[in-house]
């Protein structure tokens, strides 16, 4: 019976492959490593949420306690690879909404600390902003190659092929124009 049973990363790579248990992987551990400051001082990190200056002033301590949780969970459940469609495409999403957030603030010319990792300011006064938003580019890459793999590999991203035919998510052929 044991040579039966493999082990779960080797399962998880024989299913999705190599890339895409490593994008998982990591983008777990960054967000699991992102939660854990924010989880430790909700008050400093709604005072990071607050320097936003986006969102209405009621929703400021809500976005404080939840954001980070959700950030864990979110992170576990990509490591242990649980709920995957809903994970990659929620943490796709929230990196999208953060590189938005930090885009808008840096055209409004505000350099203001980005909170991602760490509630406090020390040793990152100098940091400009737009290193924040280099970053956070960089973390889409491997959240798009999770994104278009999960949903491409299960069919369920519509794709237009050189002949002009779509395929939906029923597996039904029809001309394009």
């Amino acid at each position: 019976m044991a040579e039966h049973q493999t082990g779960f990363f080797r399962r998880q790579w024989k299913q999705d492959g190599l890339f895409a248990l490593c994008a998982r992987l990591i983008l777990g551990a960054v967000f699991i490593y992102a939660s854990i400051d924010k989880i430790a001082h909700p008050a400093a990190f709604a005072k990071v949420v607050y320097n936003y200056q986006i969102l209405p002033d009621f929703l400021i301590n809500l976005t404080a306690i939840v954001l980070p949780w959700l950030e864990l969970v979110l992170g576990l459940f990509l490591i242990i690879g649980l709920l995957r469609e809903g994970s990659v495409c929620i943490v796709t999403v929230l990196l999208m909404v953060f590189l938005g957030a930090m885009i808008f603030n840096l055209a409004r010319g505000l350099d203001i600390h980005c909170g991602c990792f760490s509630t406090s300011t020390d040793g990152t006064n100098n940091v400009p902003m737009a290193w924040y938003v280099f970053r956070d580019g960089l973390f889409l890459l491997p959240a798009f190659y999770l994104f278009f793999h999960t949903f491409r590999a299960q069919g369920k991203i519509i794709t237009l092929y050189p002949n002009r035919i779509a395929v939906n998510t029923l597996g039904d052929k029809k001309e394009v124009d």
